[in-house]
């Protein structure tokens, strides 16, 4: 007994056949490349229906370009962890416009590599975009570049001839200490992101901090010190209000050794802190000040507005993009910097006499 065969796949040229015109004008219809006459355009589209022609098998078109349409972004630690951060979020939604002029996918890979190696030897994608690049993500950085994929890093230091866009974290977190400090503030403690792959809760010693692997941590530390040399600082496991409420317990529970203001290095963690005030009966900002950095939108202040430096994250997403279309193009790509903005909020005033 035989098997029915499987029925064709209509073609364009089938469509251009059943409309009564030229294969080439079928196939603009489709693209979008050009203009068509609104008549032509309809009877093309009639035949399609007809014909069942959905439009070009994008398998074709990827094997016609020797390109799968696919650019990978390669993020630290679990994603589900990352996309819980609206920076993380906002950053996306640049990096998809930045992409818009290819209609590429975007594939969400993980840093670490499994037991058969790096996902990204095979990832069959055009191009990367690293998240930091710091511990594991230098590791895919050496696969990427075996590869001669184009790669772009947000915010990490991958060497000599990668792009990177960056922001000023030191000078932008000097702006935020600096406020404090003219306002009156002199005992001052610090609540840190991440130093490196390990997410380690605790103290930040000078041993940690010389071992430590992520710039936008070490940067923003770096800006805070330079007002405040002295002041001690806890790291989080991440960017999360509930490490912001652990770590506020854990700078604020003595009475005899608590700060006047507590400088976190993301809007999160400041929030967590803030709640952690909060539990010990402390008003912010007339017993407590708070500061932050990110500048988003942060559930949980009620009428209070968080002091904050704003980065730009739609636009560092976007910028990434647009150089990996440039390099698709065949351009070279370049490294862009991008500035903070400094936001006094409400969260932050002079220490009580």
């Amino acid at each position: 007994m035989t098997s029915p065969e499987t029925p064709r796949r209509a073609t364009i040229a089938d469509v251009a056949r059943e409309a009564g015109v030229a294969t080439s004008t079928a196939s603009v219809v489709f693209s979008g490349k050009a203009n068509v006459a609104p008549a032509t355009r309809e009877r093309v589209l009639a035949a399609a229906a007809e014909l069942g022609y959905a439009g070009p098998d994008p398998r074709a078109a990827s094997l016609r370009r020797g390109r799968s349409g696919i650019v990978a972004v390669v993020l630290e630690g679990h994603l589900r962890a990352a996309f819980l951060d609206p920076v993380t979020t906002a950053m996306m939604d640049g990096l998809t416009d930045g992409l818009a002029e290819l209609s590429a996918g975007i594939l969400l890979m993980r840093d670490e590599p499994g037991d058969d190696g790096s996902p990204l030897a095979s990832a069959p994608v055009d191009a990367v975009v690293l998240i930091g690049c710091s511990g594991r993500t230098r590791a895919s950085l050496d696969v990427v570049r075996g590869r001669g994929l184009p790669v772009v890093v947000i915010e990490g230091d991958a060497g000599d001839g990668i792009p990177r866009i960056t922001l000023d974290n030191q000078a932008a977190a000097a702006d935020v200490a600096r406020h404090l400090r003219e306002l009156g503030h002199r005992d001052l403690a610090l609540v840190t992101l991440p130093l490196d792959q390990d997410r380690v809760r605790g103290t930040v010693t000078a041993e940690r901090i010389a071992t430590a692997t992520v710039d936008v941590t070490v940067d923003r530390l770096a800006g805070m010190r330079e007002i405040f040399p002295d002041a001690p600082a806890i790291s989080a496991s991440g960017s999360l209000i509930d490490e912001g409420l652990l770590v506020g317990r854990m700078l604020l529970e003595d009475p005899a050794s608590r700060p006047t203001a507590i400088f976190a290095q993301s809007d999160l963690l400041a929030v967590g802190v803030i709640r952690a005030a909060e539990e010990l009966g402390l008003r912010v900002p007339e017993d407590l000040s708070v500061a932050g950095f990110d500048g988003i939108d942060a559930d949980g202040l009620g009428d209070l507005v968080l002091t904050t430096s704003v980065q730009p994250a739609v636009e560092k997403g976007r910028a990434a993009g647009e150089q990996v279309a440039r390099m698709l193009r065949g351009e070279p790509g370049v490294s862009l910097h991008l500035t903070c903005r400094f936001r006094a909020g409400t969260t932050t005033a002079a220490p009580r006499r």
